[in-house]
């Protein structure tokens, strides 16, 4: 029989389900030598499912509980006051009474007693639930414990808990609560310590908060507290607070606060032998949980008290690698537009093509850039990525700035040597593949669309261990295509010409950005013409009002099987089958293979065809592109005819004119290489699937969908044994929901520093959020923050802000004016379509999500790089 009550010192090898997280900890921290714990005994879970047992009223208002979503916020406060109320006026069975008052006789009945609440999702590594549930300082007596005994087990169903349940994906109906009892400090200080620096992620650097009295001060906000932040044994910084106000315990029980003298509001709260022992601790107990830890703390009569330790949930996992001394680290999420959690079998696949030195952290990847760091060309190397990001720039000039964490080269950086006849460098006209001539555009195309219908001839007749090596083989021909020399040739030549009229006309004429007007409305970007095809689906379906009332309440993936028995519904299925047949492979985040597709779940481009249908009318595709097109030809004419104004003005004309020609004819193609390696992934995924049938049917896996949690070695193994061991499935799945809610950083160190970087900018107006300018113009609209594609509700005006977007989201740009993204480079997919659209645009802008409220009017100035909120 399972206890009702047991003392810290008993709770050896009590499970977590009986005594809660933070009773699991200090039971552990108890034992710990050196290490003083406040002397108490634990109501375990047992006692509360005792309690509740038969309780009529609770069950039935935990069921209706339990179908409430997060939102539901009025229901979810009625119902918790319900839950609670009943919880505070439950009968404590006498079994509980009994142990409880046995306990404490043992301690002394007459002594003050903190009562906290711990519980069964409480911290975990996973799940802080910090703060979730209640904590009662300096209570006395059996009744009065009892009392607050009920209102822990009430303080389960506070509105806070019951929605970070339900945000965390925890079961109400599964999380127990049990009553840690402890003898109460009076301390003269207390405090939180982090045994890694909660703002910089730093696992080395050691950071304390302390005031005087109780904790709850500080906890609950009411003071200021001191800072100190040790390392490697050293206090490397302290900061001071004027602490006017402290928390203490009164007697007779309860607590009160106090104006502290003039002579404490601005003492040191510890001494720094006492920070330095304090920071001891915090490693040793560290060090016993494996993990960095949240740990509070309190000062009585010089000794250290420990009151909780919880893992710190937040931090982002530091990439993993067989040498840890003093790595940097580079998000690969960043550079590809796509800073999502991936799942292992994407990430395999990724691996597997990239030719970069890869290493995971938080189901995301990062390239180790120590080397180019401590490399004589580091600066070209810092100077070439800033031109994408100047975040990452500014994040990377901070790591070499410290030279104890990655020395200086051997030999300064030499400048690049000049040519023999100490000329110019030509002009990018001058250097392109095949003389600049656009057929070699439509060849290349030719040859990536053959080499994938190859690729789906040939993988039909494979299956088992057969299709594995066959897809490890044909990896190589997607290197080939994606990193064919030419193909790269034909778009960086575009690059470089864009770069170079920017910089000349600039320079000639006073033009800013002038690239960008001269982008607009390119041949051969197939990622461009997705979104403007997408128009023309719209065009098809708007002349059917049933195909519309149908499309406007269509439920599932499966609508396109009705579509055909309604008035216009064959046109409206062909339209969209054709649509798919082109561009089905795509999705959000992409690059990660498991992610549904479009053709997998069409649903996904409802809105955006509807929200078409709203906002345009017929033949809109056609329009906008001759729109941009005759701008695009505007500005050519107005540029050519400026420059041959000027000194050597027609020699100036002819070369912005091949350059121009360059940048019209190349820069489309930009966006096929990855077109034509997502469609390969296609294929592989549909053939994986079909594995994945065979194994779910075998009873090896439950659902299809549990292979994207393997390595692909992984899943060549399960196929080749049909054997798995299902625990690994329930452990990455567990897994990647953790990593979902992580942030990643830009760069990240090997001591798990989080360098985010600063825009160095001046003359900003006030309030101005600071961004890469990567789309020429100013527009002022209403902001739609927008973080799902397939959740998008836009009007035409509209300015989408978004984390990052990558080609998926290229159907949205039809009706935006303005983009605002969170990452994003000068040449990644969404600037470059903003700019063939015409549509100002800033990237780069860190926590645009957050800061730009849905809604607001802001206004983007594309030219400059920033946004201003009104």
């Amino acid at each position: 029989m399972r206890s009702l009550v047991l003392g810290l010192e008993e709770m050896d090898h009590t499970p977590l389900s009986q005594v809660g997280g933070k009773g699991l900890n200090l039971s552990k921290l108890s034992r710990m030598e050196g290490i003083h714990v406040p002397e108490g005994f634990c109501v375990t879970t047992e006692g509360y499912l005792e309690a509740i047992r038969q309780n009529e009223t609770y069950h039935a208002l935990l069921e209706r509980l339990t179908l409430l979503q997060a939102d539901d916020r009025t229901q979810i406060g009625e119902i918790s006051r319900a839950i609670r109320q009943t919880l505070t006026e439950t009968v404590i069975p006498p079994g509980v009474v009994a142990a409880v008052t046995l306990h404490l006789s043992r301690l002394g009945d007459d002594q003050a007693y903190a009562v906290r609440s711990s519980a069964t999702a409480e911290d975990l590594p996973q799940a802080s639930f910090a703060g979730q549930q209640d904590t009662y300082l300096n209570i006395i007596g059996l009744d009065a414990i009892l009392e607050h005994i009920r209102k822990c087990w009430a303080s389960l169903f506070t509105d806070r808990a019951v929605i970070y349940r339900m945000q965390n994906g925890f079961d109400h109906r599964q999380v127990y609560l049990s009553v840690i009892i402890q003898r109460m400090i009076f301390p003269q200080a207390s405090g939180i310590l982090f045994t890694a620096d909660p703002v910089t992620n730093n696992r080395k650097l050691l950071s304390i908060d302390a005031s005087y009295g109780l904790g709850e001060a500080l906890v609950s906000g009411l003071v200021t507290a001191d800072g100190y932040k040790v390392q490697n044994g050293e206090i490397v910084e302290k900061r001071i607070a004027a602490k006017k106000l402290a928390i203490y315990g009164i007697p007779g029980g309860g607590t009160e606060t106090r104006l502290l003298g003039p002579d404490q509001q601005e003492a040191q709260t510890l001494s720094e032998p006492q920070i330095l022992q304090l920071a001891r601790i915090g490693r040793q107990i560290e060090a016993n949980f494996g993990s960095p830890q949240d740990i509070e703390w309190c000062l009585a009569d010089d000794t250290f008290y420990i009151v909780q330790s919880r893992p710190i949930t937040t931090l982002f996992p530091i990439p993993e690698s067989s040498d840890q001394e003093n790595r940097a680290y580079l998000s690969v999420g960043h550079a590809q537009m796509m800073t999502d959690a991936m799942k292992p079998l994407g990430l395999s696949f990724y691996l597997m093509i990239t030719p970069a030195t890869m290493r995971k952290a938080g189901g995301r990847l990062f390239v180790d850039i120590t080397s180019h760091l401590a490399s004589p060309a580091r600066n070209t190397i810092i100077d070439t990525l800033g031109k994408s990001d100047p975040l990452v720039k500014d994040a990377l000039l901070t790591i070499i700035g410290r030279d104890d964490f990655i020395p200086a080269p051997p030999a300064a950086e030499q400048p690049p040597a000049p040519n023999q006849n100490n000329t110019a460098k030509p002009s990018p006209a001058e250097q392109v593949p095949a003389g600049g001539d656009p057929a070699i555009v439509t060849e290349l195309i030719k040859s990536c669309e053959a080499s994938v219908e190859a690729l789906k001839q040939s993988i039909r007749t494979k299956s088992g261990s057969a299709l594995f090596e066959f897809i490890r083989e044909d990896i190589q021909e997607l290197k080939r295509v994606l990193f064919n020399p030419q193909s790269t040739a034909v778009f960086m030549a575009a690059m470089d010409a864009s770069s170079w009229i920017n910089d000349h006309l600039n320079e000639w004429l006073g033009e800013i950005n002038a690239a960008d007007t001269l982008s607009q409305s390119v041949q051969n970007n197939i990622t461009s013409e997705m979104g403007l095809a997408l128009l023309d689906v719209a065009d098809v379906i708007r002349p059917c009002p049933q195909v519309v009332d149908y499309l406007q309440q269509a439920q599932g993936d499966d609508f396109l099987a009705v579509l055909c028995t309604l008035e216009g519904g064959q046109e409206a299925y062909d339209a969209l089958t054709d649509y798919l047949d082109r561009y089905g492979m795509r999705c959000t985040g992409e690059i990660d293979i498991t992610r549904p597709r479009w053709s997998e779940k069409p649903s996904m481009l409802l809105p955006l065809i509807l929200g078409n249908i709203r906002n345009f009318g017929p033949n809109a595709g056609k329009q906008r592109f001759e729109q941009g097109r005759q701008e695009a030809w505007n500005k050519e004419q107005e540029l050519l005819a400026r420059l041959k104004q000027l000194p050597d003005g027609d020699h100036k004309a002819r070369e912005t004119k091949q350059n121009i020609d360059l940048v019209r004819n190349f820069i489309g193609y930009r966006e096929y290489p990855k077109y034509g390696y997502i469609n390969r992934y296609m294929v592989y995924k549909q053939a994986m699937l079909k594995e994945a049938e065979r194994l779910v049917q075998a009873g090896v896996i439950r659902e299809r969908e549990d292979i994207f949690y393997l390595y692909f070695e992984e899943l060549e193994e399960a196929v080749r044994t049909s054997s798995l061991d299902d625990e690994l499935i329930r452990t990455r799945k567990d897994e990647f929901h953790v990593y979902q809610k992580l942030t990643p950083p830009r760069v990240i160190t090997s001591d798990g520093e989080i360098l985010s970087g600063r825009y160095k900018r001046e003359h900003l107006p006030s309030g101005a959020l600071a961004g890469l300018p990567v789309s020429s113009g100013v527009v002022e609209g209403r902001a739609r923050v927008i973080l799902k594609m397939e959740e998008a509700d836009l009007e035409e005006g509209d300015i989408l802000v978004t984390s990052f977007t990558d080609p998926s989201w290229t159907p949205l740009f039809v009706s935006i004016k303005g983009l605002v993204t969170e990452v994003g480079g000068l040449m990644t997919h969404g600037s470059v379509i903003a700019r063939e659209y015409g549509i100002p645009a800033v990237v780069g802008v860190a926590d645009a999500t957050k800061l730009i409220q849905d809604g607001q009017r802001i206004r983007v100035h594309g030219t400059e790089g920033y946004i201003e909120i009104y």
